[in-house]
């Protein structure tokens, strides 16, 4: 609860005489009777300082304690809560809203651990006063020493990146409705064939398939922010040094707890070359080549494992006229950022050239 301790002021004076004639000059009354309830009285004097509506405040008189309840949206005069015997004030916790009723605090100074409980009990009575529901601390690395602290108060983990934690709370007595984690990481596989019908293929230096003589299609997981397709380019050059373009999205593979008892979705694209030397990446690539596609699908490893399906919609493809998906550029009504819709190919060639465009 915010506390509004007396002061030696014109609000607050150490003198009953001295309180009266301030009390009089700011709400109006010609005396001031102890017996009398001035909850009028205070309202008058919370406008006058600008404190609109919203929060439970203490005031101490000389003559009782009064508990006020008034809504407010935390003006300048509401910044900081003063504590007893003139302590240093607590001052609230810097936030921002966010879509769908919560607020998002970003930590950024340096604050001692006492200091931040204070500051964050202080807040969570605002906000709950406010109607918020879902609170979101981020913590930047540096601030580590008030991990501790937030979890002691309810919070709880949300996820990490490498210079931050994000720590949550759900103020409402509901059913909680925060987002979960990142389910999902994405992965692509690229088919890149030459016109003398050789695929570029890798062995793998590192991980699962290292020293099994496989030679498998360049693979690898996509970066944060990044588009499927433009990962996928990506990951050909950074392991083969051939440089592709994008063609389409043949298909793509779930497996349920992969990594970390995460999801993984791995889009199998195809890719034309755009040049033909090899340069592999040493750290994690033992050999690359352009084999034929014939060679390729005849490895035991292919024709046993679940690759054989890539190989099957590989040669659905360039012999059968299988359509994969093609990346339509696109923008969203509720945002400004750039986006990508994959639609089947043939039908979208269909499309262009009848002109339809419904």
């Amino acid at each position: 609860m915010l506390r509004l301790l007396r002061r030696s002021s014109a609000l607050y004076s150490k003198s009953r005489n001295a309180y009266a004639i301030a009390t009089q000059s700011l709400c109006g009354s010609s005396a001031i009777n102890p017996s009398v309830g001035t909850e009028p009285c205070f309202s008058t004097l919370f406008q006058r300082f600008g404190v609109s509506e919203g929060v439970k405040v203490r005031m101490m008189t000389p003559f009782n304690i009064r508990c006020i309840s008034i809504p407010v949206n935390t003006p300048p005069f509401m910044e900081h809560a003063i504590t007893e015997n003139n302590a240093p004030s607590v001052k609230l916790l810097t936030a921002s809203n966010d879509d769908h009723g919560g607020v998002i605090v970003d930590l950024k100074d340096p604050m001692d651990s006492d200091l931040f409980v204070a500051s964050l009990r202080a807040s969570l009575l605002l906000w709950k006063q406010q109607g918020k529901k879902g609170i979101w601390i981020k913590l930047p690395i540096e601030h580590v020493n008030l991990v501790e602290a937030a979890v002691k108060e309810g919070f709880w983990y949300h996820h990490a990146e490498p210079k931050y934690l994000m720590l949550t709370y759900w103020i409402p007595e509901t059913c909680n409705t925060l987002p979960a984690n990142v389910t999902h990481q994405v992965g692509v596989g690229a088919f890149v064939m030459n016109d003398k019908r050789e695929v570029l293929v890798v062995q793998e230096k590192i991980g699962t398939l290292q020293g099994k003589g496989l030679w498998k299609f360049p693979t690898g997981i996509i970066n944060e922010g990044e588009d499927i397709f433009v990962g996928a380019v990506r990951e050909v050059k950074e392991e083969t040094g051939i440089d592709t373009e994008f063609v389409e999205v043949l298909a793509f593979r779930e497996t349920q707890k992969s990594f970390f008892e995460k999801s993984d979705v791995l889009f199998l694209c195809m890719l034309h070359p755009l040049s033909f030397d090899i340069q592999i990446q040493e750290l994690e690539i033992e050999a690359a080549q352009w084999m034929p596609i014939e060679e390729y699908a005849a490895q035991p490893f292919i024709q046993q494992h679940h690759l054989k399906y890539g190989l099957d919609i590989f040669f659905a493809k360039t012999h059968k006229g299988y359509g994969g998906f093609s990346a339509v550029s696109t923008r969203s009504s509720f945002s400004n950022k750039p986006s990508h819709l994959y639609v089947n190919s043939s039908y979208l060639n269909q499309s262009l050239l009848s002109g339809n465009d419904s």
